[in-house]
């Protein structure tokens, strides 16, 4: 899509973009993220990578997984995180992208 093709858009499409940036905007939801751009992670070295206790981590994917930013899956008693798909990886490159660029 390129931006001749974008016009304006309806209130229930700027709604959902609101919440995908919002869910965005806590520093520990991005550590998250950024943990996740590598691939699949287990929930205990998530909460091992951030320094977080498992709940405060826990509580931040509900919210993450309720946006469809990340998503997961039970192997057994572990539970396994991962980006939702190849969009939010994308979003997250270009928001650090922006950031780093002078």
């Amino acid at each position: 899509m390129d931006k001749s093709e974008i016009s304006s858009v309806d209130e229930q499409t700027a709604e959902q973009i609101a919440s995908l940036f919002e869910s965005l905007s806590d520093p520990t939801r991005v550590r998250i993220l950024s943990a996740l751009v590598t691939g699949e992670v287990n929930v205990g070295d998530l909460v091992r990578a951030i320094g977080l206790s498992k709940s405060a981590i826990s509580h931040q994917l509900r919210g993450l997984r309720d946006k469809r930013v990340v998503r997961s899956r039970k192997q057994g008693r572990q539970v396994f995180i991962s980006l939702d798909d190849e969009h939010i990886f994308e979003l997250f490159q270009r928001g650090l992208d922006h950031v780093h660029h002078e």
